[in-house]
């Protein structure tokens, strides 16, 4: 639709306002509902929308340390400016328009801003002619609770939706399939068109398959699909919850971004080349060599939280290395080279409590600085079980120690700029700091419903 059919789209909507969001720094969506006229008169001069949203932490505590905003700065407002091209209506709210808006044209937040900085490295990505296709899948567990009965229960022993281990089951997805059905149906509404649902191993656990993209519209689908699935989960009665670990004697919950890059005229896979070994082209080499690169270097990108390094253990599905292979789900980068036009490069490093504007973003730049600096893959496939593998470097296992290696290092202004990097690193070692392992539950109080 172009912007003449949209504002007529608006017009005709029986609702008379409609919802408009922009993501924090945590990936969580902010908005509001605004009237039919104040959204028209938005289109060219944009909204205001107070800075505070990259001013405090996930759970609204003001930051003390950041300098974009603080009390120091009166919380004044920013023009965020809406995305016609995000339009679309939500089935399960009478259809209410619906629009996602960002920080591209503010002076003040334009630095900062999660989806402004992946249309900084999109436009770096097709400066050099390519075109970065993306998806991402989610894992996320169901419980039979609400925001009431966790909060009277101090978070103890959450009741999931079903019981037992039970991966891939028909049976345990028929209990409730009706859920499923409506995810399934008025998610496809919304436009965000999922390929595959099922359970995993796990109580209570699914996970979703998003159907590949341009990137931006991949991230958007992703953060849009963690909103919805949690909104259409409380009408259910249903709590869902993308938390990386909620238990520790259980799987945790992965956030996987499949890419690929391909010519601009979105005909022929620049991954994919039948002649080399495991079809990878030299391209796609210095892709993952990149990304391997950096990955030490950015991990608080891809596990922002103090809860995202519980994830990392050996036997669990989840990377413990820097490391990749064929098919190979032990390791942190998977290709998967079975045909053509599926030739990509899985990360498995994010968890689903990533936010995917900035762990597709740290996956396109990284994989980009490897093709710029034409990076060789100077470390093997890994064959077999990568957990009993010693020769690989290890993931840092806490949010401290991985933020300060990335303070530590140039890698991430390099990739992100200094604006970003700064602030960014700021709210990870604030993060850290509100860590109090001595309060019962603080993990689950914390992250648990809004992550």
């Amino acid at each position: 639709m172009n912007k003449e059919d949209i504002i007529k789209s608006v017009k005709k909507a029986e609702n008379q306002s409609i919802k408009f969001a922009v993501t924090d720094i945590d990936g969580v969506l902010r908005g509001k509902l605004i009237s039919k006229e104040k959204f028209f008169d938005s289109l060219e001069k944009g909204i205001g929308f107070c800075n505070v949203i990259f001013g405090w932490d996930i759970n609204d505590a003001t930051y003390s340390n950041t300098k974009v905003s603080g009390w120091d700065t009166g919380y004044p407002d920013a023009i965020a400016k809406i995305d016609e091209s995000t339009y679309r209506t939500i089935p399960w709210d009478d259809y209410k328009p619906f629009f996602l808006a960002d920080f591209e044209h503010s002076q003040e937040l334009m630095g900062v801003c999660p989806r402004t900085l992946l249309k900084r490295i999109i436009k770096q990505c097709n400066d050099l002619e390519y075109l970065p296709k993306f998806s991402n899948e989610f894992e996320w567990f169901n419980f039979v609770e609400s925001p009431h009965t966790l909060q009277q229960k101090n978070y103890t022993d959450p009741v999931p939706l079903t019981p037992g281990m039970f991966g891939y089951s028909i049976l345990r997805s028929s209990q409730y399939n009706y859920f499923a059905d409506r995810l399934f149906e008025s998610l496809y509404e919304f436009g965000i068109q999922i390929e595959g649902l099922h359970t995993e191993t796990g109580p209570g656990v699914y996970e979703a398959s998003i159907k590949y993209d341009n990137i931006l519209s991949a991230a958007d689908k992703a953060v849009l699909f963690k909103s919805s699935v949690k909104e259409i989960a409380y009408q259910e009665g249903i709590m869902a919850s993308f938390m990386a670990k909620w238990n520790k004697e259980l799987p945790g919950c992965s956030g996987h971004i499949h890419q690929s890059l391909w010519d601009t005229k979105n005909e022929t896979n620049l991954f994919f080349d039948n002649s080399s070994q495991n079809k990878m082209s030299s391209l796609m080499e210095s892709y993952i060599a990149g990304q391997l690169y950096c990955l030490p270097h950015i991990l608080p990108m891809f596990a922002p939280t103090v809860n995202s390094y519980k994830r990392f253990v050996e036997g669990s599905w989840a990377p413990t290395a820097v490391s990749f292979g064929i098919d190979n789900r032990t390791t942190a980068l998977r290709v998967i080279n079975s045909s053509e036009t599926a030739m990509r490069l899985e990360n498995r490093v994010p968890g689903s409590d990533a936010n995917p504007y900035l762990s597709m973003s740290s996956s396109l730049a990284s994989g980009l600085y490897g093709i710029k600096n034409n990076l060789k893959l100077h470390i093997s496939p890994t064959a077999g079980n990568e957990y009993e593998n010693i020769g690989t470097e290890p993931l840092a296992t806490n949010l401290h120690k991985a933020t300060k290696a990335m303070k530590e290092s140039n890698i991430a202004k390099e990739l992100f700029g200094e604006t970003f990097t700064d602030h960014f690193i700021r709210t990870r070692e604030w993060e850290w700091k509100q860590y109090d392992p001595q309060q019962a539950n603080w993990e689950l109080k914390r992250y648990f419903e809004i992550v």
